[in-house]
């Protein structure tokens, strides 16, 4: 019988901290790999007429790994985070989630605002996970702490 997995999604906020700091845990009980994605988008106003395009050698998908990479380290202890899979793709951070949580036993993502309207309970991200996810999702609020 093989282990499941658990997707979480880090964006560098607070509240992705505490989502993974969440599912490590959650991980640690039950056996589960745990999988950090993170995405980026291009700045909206490239593509656009009469703008200037992106610059050669510009490379936005490094800091985010290394951001990434920093996130994880930071919310788990040291041998958890080295066993990790960090991913980073370009591209809306929903989908990225909903696309490598195919198979997975469990979304964990945090709330990062409000969205539009203060009585929305989730944000875009976290809405749309848990719309779309063809697994249950945790969503993760307040501080979650680690005790060891």
């Amino acid at each position: 019988m093989t282990n499941g997995k658990i997707i979480v999604g880090v964006d560098g906020s607070t509240p992705a901290q505490q989502a993974l700091r969440w599912a490590g845990r959650q991980a640690e009980l039950t056996g589960s790999s745990l999988v950090a994605v993170m995405a980026w988008e291009l700045p909206g106003a490239f593509g656009w007429a009469g703008v200037p395009g992106l610059p050669q050698d510009l490379d936005l998908e490094e800091p985010a790994a290394r951001a990434l990479a920093e996130a994880v380290a930071d919310a788990l202890p040291p041998q958890q985070a080295e066993s990790v899979e960090q991913v980073v793709v370009m591209g809306n951070p929903a989908q990225a989630i909903l696309d490598r949580a195919e198979g997975a036993d469990l979304i964990v993502v945090g709330v990062r605002g409000h969205g539009t309207f203060r009585a929305t309970l989730l944000g875009s991200v976290s809405h749309t996970v848990t719309v779309h996810a063809s697994c249950p999702v945790v969503v993760v609020r307040g501080t979650t702490e680690v005790t060891e």
